[in-house]
């Protein structure tokens, strides 16, 4: 067949070269073939059919230009068919126009009301002039709105109770309306110039109103792209005081179409006491209200206040039974010990993360506080200087929400008690009464042996989950290798709880160390002892009611709970973080994600290719240059130029990366938590609003002001 090739091309140059070198080194244009010669088994690929042969040749018109004998063969054309083929694109490109007025008037035709078929669609019909000034001056009312909650200004201004009998103020709306008309805003200026001066120019119903307009606008902006992304996952924080009221946070994940992963600030729900009816409102307001599809959403995870852990594992229950896809997951943003911890039905334990919160407010707050600890860590720790500025460091930073937060606590349990007293019993004017007041509290809390006993048995239980807890928030491959470690933590806490007598004697023979160290008496908590005024039992030990009490629900919870947290389906997932060439690397490129994968075949483009996919990925970085390094993150993976060559890959990655166990590799991606932060801390409880947060939180996002209005209208005609 190539040698007929080069004789119709009457190649003479080419007559002595073999079939192999004619193969690799030359090529035939497509239109040198007939069309039933040529197979188009897609838009992109043309492939020849085994008998074709090129028979298609304009041999002679270089015969007329001997410059062109080695360039290739060009027809070239007469001044008529020039003009010909000018005329043919003149009638071409008229025909176009002809056929898209058609269509339109076609579309327009078309159009019809759905119960007749015969109405036309009305015409726009243009806006009255009272109508055009009530749009404006909606407008000049929204913008006052949106800059409030963009500056985290308040709609109120001074309470009732601050003012004088028979004074009027505005309230911080109110006031800006009035700078807004002062300096020159003729819309409002007309409107108002003939109200009485102490009159409210906008209802507190209507700026309600206005407010939920503007939030749903907002938060639109962003679950449009989510929708558009088809896949996310939700997480909640703690539970926060709203003005009074109990909202539970809530943010969405998902990938956006820069391939970034992406962590939002959607909205507050809220809170219900009972968990059955919060998990129905919770859904509610995720489908109905919000408008996005949990058949997509692949995670779920909820960083809980102490004592609410159980009541939103009911809610993620009732999603998986309805959405078994939304894999229950931990947050990356939440150390395993502390969301462990928080999540122990005891009530000793919420106490005891109660006051350590409140312990590292107190410093946190004063910086003079600080130094007189530090200096009291420096008296302690003479002896070993780099532990003493190792503790120093550390006091510095937020030390409650690490994985050795205990551990950190019962080496700083001493320095702390003792910069407290002294707090307290200075009799100068160094410390204002709050400080010597709190300081006061505290340091009896921390002086009471249930506190004592309680974070040394929560330290040396939560031992066993640290390491695995901390590889969790490493890099991928640290999260990988995790998942396979899990089993031995389990066995370690099942041999813990087999042993359970031999281990908390060790753990309360500590505690009681630390006690006799602070001078404290080892004794059974005063409910108990008021409890058991009556029946009072003498065989009834510390070491024995702090067992049955503290050591043995908190083993058999932690073992439950991991259990739970990791399950079949979520390990299942961890396991394909292999598809991250750095961990094919780690594992010398032996590895078998399809087996793990199945969970996620209806998610991908290719299911029937996913194996010779995988294949493919595999060598293409077995067989790499030495100069190219493997990617080391799912980031990096998704932001490869040729990933789009992999699609079942790419949509995997894309799927795994929204599990809320994976952390968000480009901060700036995932500000939606630190601003809610911010927020709520800069933000007085009272003056807090879920609207107005909402329009801070996502400041950066775009708002089209004439939609809300639009909107406004319709809703309230």
């Amino acid at each position: 067949r190539c040698q007929r090739w080069v004789e119709n091309c009457r190649r003479a140059d080419l007559e002595d070269k073999t079939p192999d070198q004619l193969n690799k080194h030359y090529r035939l244009c497509a239109k040198h073939f007939e069309t039933s010669m040529i197979c188009r088994s897609s838009p992109y690929r043309t492939v020849l059919r085994d008998n074709a042969v090129p028979t298609i040749f304009d041999l002679t018109s270089h015969l007329n230009n001997p410059h062109s004998r080695h360039r290739k063969r060009i027809k070239e054309l007469s001044e008529d068919e020039i003009r010909t083929l000018k005329q043919q694109k003149i009638d071409e490109a008229f025909e176009r126009k002809q056929a898209t007025q058609e269509s339109n008037e076609n579309s327009e035709q078309n159009t019809v009301s759905e119960e007749g078929g015969e109405e036309q669609e009305e015409e726009a019909v243009p806006l009255t002039l009272e109508e055009r000034e009530n749009k404006d001056y909606l407008k000049s009312l929204f913008e006052i709105l949106i800059l409030m909650g963009k500056q985290n200004i308040p709609l109120d201004g001074h309470n009732v109770d601050e003012l004088p009998e028979g004074i009027f103020t505005s309230d911080n709306f109110q006031a800006l309306l009035e700078y807004r008309i002062n300096s020159g805003d003729e819309v409002l200026r007309k409107r108002f110039e003939m109200t009485a001066v102490n009159l409210e120019y906008c209802s507190k119903t209507q700026q309600k109103q206005m407010l939920e307009i503007c939030e749903n606008c907002v938060r639109e902006e962003t679950l449009r792209e989510v929708r558009d992304s088809h896949f996310f996952s939700i997480v909640t924080d703690e539970v926060v005081d709203i003005a009074g009221e109990e909202h539970l946070p809530v943010l969405v994940r998902f990938v956006d179409d820069s391939h970034n992963l992406r962590e939002e600030f959607i909205g507050f729900l809220p809170y219900e006491a009972d968990p059955e009816i919060l998990a129905v409102k919770f859904h509610a307001t995720i489908t109905e209200k919000w408008g996005l599809n949990m058949e997509y959403c692949r995670g779920q995870a909820y960083i809980v206040s102490s004592g609410f852990a159980s009541k939103m594992k009911v809610v993620a229950s009732r999603l998986l039974e309805k959405y078994p896809q939304a894999v229950y997951t931990l947050c990356s943003s939440c150390a395993l010990n502390v969301w462990l911890a928080k999540s122990v039905p005891v009530v000793g334990v919420s106490i005891a993360l109660g006051t350590i919160e409140e312990v590292y407010c107190l410093f946190n707050q004063s910086p003079q506080l600080l130094v007189e600890l530090d200096n009291t860590i420096s008296a302690l720790f003479q002896d070993n200087v780099e532990k003493g500025n190792e503790l120093k460091k550390i006091c510095r930073s937020q030390w409650t929400g690490r994985h050795d937060t205990f551990e950190v606590l019962v080496d700083l349990l001493q320095a702390l008690v003792l910069c407290l007293d002294a707090v307290s019993s200075d009799l100068s004017v160094r410390w204002n009464n709050f400080i010597v007041g709190r300081a006061f509290v505290l340091s009896s809390a921390l002086t009471d042996f249930d506190f004592i006993v309680t974070i040394v048995i929560m330290k040396n239980v939560l031992s066993f989950t640290r390491a695995f807890g901390k590889n969790l928030q490493g890099q991928t491959s640290d999260v990988f290798f995790a998942a396979g470690s899990l089993t031995a933590v389990l066995h370690s806490l099942n041999e813990v709880m087999e042993n359970i007598e031999v281990y908390h004697e060790f753990w309360f023979e500590e505690a009681t160390n630390l006690a006799t160290k602070l001078e404290v008496q080892v004794k059974l908590p005063g409910k108990f002892r008021r409890a058991q005024q009556v029946n009072f039992d003498p065989d009834v030990t510390s070491e024995n009611y702090y067992k049955e009490i503290l050591s043995v629900p908190t083993v058999e919870h932690i073992i439950q709970e991991l259990k739970d947290i990791f399950s079949e389906q979520h390990l299942k997932a961890l396991k394909c973080l292999s598809l991250v060439p750095s961990v094919m690397g780690q594992l010398k490129f032996n590895t078998s994600e399809e087996h793990h994968a199945d969970m996620f075949k209806n998610d991908l483009p290719n299911p029937d290719t996913l194996s010779a996919e995988l294949h493919c990925w595999r060598i293409k970085w077995k067989h790499r240059g030495k100069d190219i390094e493997l990617p080391a993150t799912i980031y990096e993976a998704l932001h490869l130029p040729d990933i789009k060559f992999f699609p079942n890959v790419y949509a995997l990655l894309k799927v795994l990366c929204l599990l809320p166990v994976m952390k968000v590799e480009n901060e700036k991606y995932g500000i939606g938590r630190k601003r809610l932060k911010a927020y709520l801390k800069n933000t007085l409880t009272e003056q807090r609003s879920s609207n107005l947060a909402l329009l801070n939180i996502n400041f950066d996002i775009k708002h089209d002001l004439d939609l809300m209005v639009d909107t406004y209208i319709k809703l309230y005609p």
